[in-house]
């Protein structure tokens, strides 16, 4: 501490280190500027909500009039009080319409997530990507999907929020997804829609798996002929030349030498019961990467002999791997495949970026002498990727977790990411002690 015998003594008395170290301690818990910006935040949120129930009082009020008088013409009346909140608040009847229907849905058809929505437990986003989803879903599943689906949006990003809820609905509706996907595939067709200056769209309709097999092979084709000293074309024009090529001629000797007999690989993952000729109710689907849950008679097709998948195989109750079909696996492209497929995603907060457009990243850098193994891989995209190094972020492991990563802001807030997929984690046991299960 710095003494000026010029100053005056403090009556009070210097202050001990247990006096300085509450002073810091409060400091610290004290609000700051981003605690004001969630505060902000959250007051919008509800106030967006007020917004919405103020719409549908408005509407059935008009409607209410409507009928005392006689006036049946309900559509009539709603494109008015459309046309007025439209008028009054300065914006398109579109979105005054909008408005109307969100009002509508939340206070009509799911209180529960209105009730949320008003206590900014989660934001106008979650709500709106609630709402639309549950619309699109058979009434029969929303008493099973709602509660979930709301927890979800009360403690996840809207990204990762969007994902999860797919897979939700998805695991509810597996159900009947063998009838749904049979219907589909007799609309299958291909569509010629012309464009400008003599170019073509050729469109077609087909099942995912196809589709994604489709371009996985036509990726990794264009990707060696990128790489290719003197090519200027980019990926894209490159794998529009592929498909063309392919269909056309049907001829592989076309393709330069290092990009022939390059297959399509797809990882398809299935947990064990799915298997089953009878499986338990509530058994998660069958999943393609990139494409979604496919119907289990196809997932058994993938897993029995065909060429070109990864099997996956996961534990029932815990999501364990089980099996990634190691006679497929040479690191260290085998490890990279597993790092991206446990995480799906880039592994920064509410990232929605693939994985499979992410880079693999050393936790523990390599120089620190950090391994290079699946506890220690994490698929960052690249803008994140160079967050973690240098926008003085902290990254560390969340230890018996199956893989998430926890991330330290500057401004000392702890975000945890979870990846999408568990990887099993192995101990050694002591000599004397039990044997491994």
């Amino acid at each position: 501490m710095f003494f000026d015998p010029a100053l005056p003594p403090d009556p009070l008395g210097p202050e001990s280190a247990d006096d300085a170290e509450s002073r810091d301690r409060a400091a610290c818990d004290a609000p700051d500027t981003l605690d004001h910006l969630i505060e902000i935040a959250d007051m919008a949120t509800m106030q967006a909500a007020q917004r919405l129930i103020g719409a549908d009082a408005l509407r059935r009020e008009a409607v209410a009039d409507a009928a005392r008088y006689g006036r049946a013409l309900t559509e009539v009346v709603e494109r008015s009080v459309r046309l007025e909140i439209a008028a009054a608040l300065r914006i398109t009847e579109g979105e005054a319409g909008g408005m109307l229907a969100m009002g509508e849905a939340l206070v009509g058809r799911y209180p529960t997530v209105l009730d949320s929505f008003a206590s900014a437990r989660m934001t106008e986003r979650h709500a709106h990507s609630l709402v639309e989803a549950l619309d699109a879903v058979e009434p029969e599943f929303h008493a099973q999907l709602v509660p979930a689906a709301i927890g979800l949006a009360e403690t996840q990003p809207v990204g990762t929020f969007r994902r999860k809820l797919r897979a939700l609905i998805d695991t509810v509706r597996a159900a009947t997804l063998t009838e749904r996907h049979e219907e589909a595939v007799r609309r299958r067709r291909v569509v010629l829609q012309p464009d400008q200056d003599a170019m073509t769209w050729v469109m077609t309709l087909m099942p995912a798996v196809e589709a994604q097999a489709i371009w996985a092979r036509a990726t990794a084709i264009a990707k060696v002929i990128l790489g290719r000293e003197g090519e200027t074309r980019t990926l894209d024009q490159i794998r529009a030349d592929v498909i063309a090529d392919l269909l056309i001629e049907g001829d592989t000797e076309l393709l330069p030498p290092d990009a022939r007999g390059i297959r399509a690989t797809v990882a398809v993952t299935v947990p064990v019961l799915a298997l089953l000729d009878h499986a338990p109710e509530g058994t998660e689907p069958a999943v393609v990467e990139g494409v979604g849950p496919i119907p289990i008679e196809r997932a058994r097709e993938l897993c029995g002999a065909a060429d070109g998948w990864m099997r996956v195989l996961t534990h029932p109750e815990t999501g364990m791997v089980l099996s990634v079909g190691r006679d497929r696996y040479r690191p260290p492209p085998g490890l990279r495949r597993l790092v991206k497929w446990r995480a799906d995603r880039c592994m920064a907060p509410g990232c929605g970026i693939p994985a499979s457009r992410c880079e693999i990243d050393h936790r523990v850098a390599w120089e620190e002498g950090g391994q290079t193994s699946l506890g220690n891989l994490n698929p960052f995209c690249t803008g994140h990727h160079a967050m973690k190094h240098h926008g003085g972020w902290v990254i560390r492991d969340v230890g018996g977790s199956y893989g998430a990563v926890e991330w330290i802001s500057p401004a000392g807030r702890h975000y945890v990411v979870e990846p999408e997929r568990r990887v099993p984690m192995f101990r050694t046991v002591p000599d004397d002690g039990p044997p491994p299960f």
